[in-house]
């Protein structure tokens, strides 16, 4: 390939071809969808700090680093006789399609605001992945989120789909108070009771309009800075 001032998408493709080619890259081309996992995951992670550092220049290298990332996952896949990556941009385009209605469809669905937007989205998710019950839905949250994360969307879906009322949050502190004296009189521990407890404080945070994994986040930091 010869050196140009400036790639598209379309060289990405070229490349990611040639490095996993017989005359390419000997690392690139043994790869599989498992063994660059935690690439994956290492890679996002280091978006997400550009983010939150608000270093946009970051941000534009780490997202090269993601989108390689999808290019090989996918160019793995077109070699064992899988999906390629244009498979991978008609089937979000048509996603996105799909669940806007109210921008592509015939028949605009009511979104005035954001809120009505997300519950959009969301019955259309799940209409379209065909989900028998309420519970099915609760449990394809995915299972590799972050924890704290995984509780409050889990929670967020229980609620929505009325499978639980929304927690009193002054009943539940007090409940918490509870859990936490029935742990400390047992000097094992009870792993069960603490993942309540944190269940909890995710019901809670989110009753309060506040993300449980920012906030452990925020004052993770502040707790590395003191020392």
């Amino acid at each position: 390939m010869n050196k140009k001032e400036n790639y598209n998408f379309e060289d990405l493709k070229d490349i990611i071809k040639l490095l996993r080619s017989e005359d390419g890259c000997p690392w690139d081309r043994e790869q599989t969808h498992k063994s660059i996992r935690n690439n994956f995951i290492e890679e996002v992670y280091e978006a997400i700090e550009a983010i939150d550092t608000g270093d946009a220049e970051l941000l534009k290298e780490e997202l090269g680093d993601v989108l390689v990332q999808v290019a090989m996952h996918a160019s793995i896949s077109e070699d064992s006789g899988g999906f390629d990556i244009d498979g991978v941009c008609d089937g979000i385009c048509k996603k996105l399609i799909l669940r806007h209605p109210h921008i592509f469809g015939e028949t605009h669905a009511s979104a005035d605001t954001a809120e009505q937007v997300l519950a959009n989205w969301e019955n259309i998710k799940i209409k379209e992945k065909g989900f028998v019950d309420a519970r099915e839905y609760i449990e394809s949250t995915a299972r590799s989120l972050p924890a704290l994360m995984r509780a409050e969307k889990m929670y967020n879906r229980a609620k929505k789909r009325k499978v639980i009322a929304p927690i009193d949050v002054s009943k539940k502190l007090e409940e918490l108070a509870e859990s936490i004296e029935n742990i400390n009189a047992d000097i094992d521990g009870n792993s069960s009771e603490i993942g309540q407890v944190l269940f909890d404080i995710a019901a809670i945070s989110s009753e309060l309009g506040i993300n449980p994994e920012q906030a452990l986040y925020n004052y993770t930091e502040k707790f590395g800075e003191k020392f």
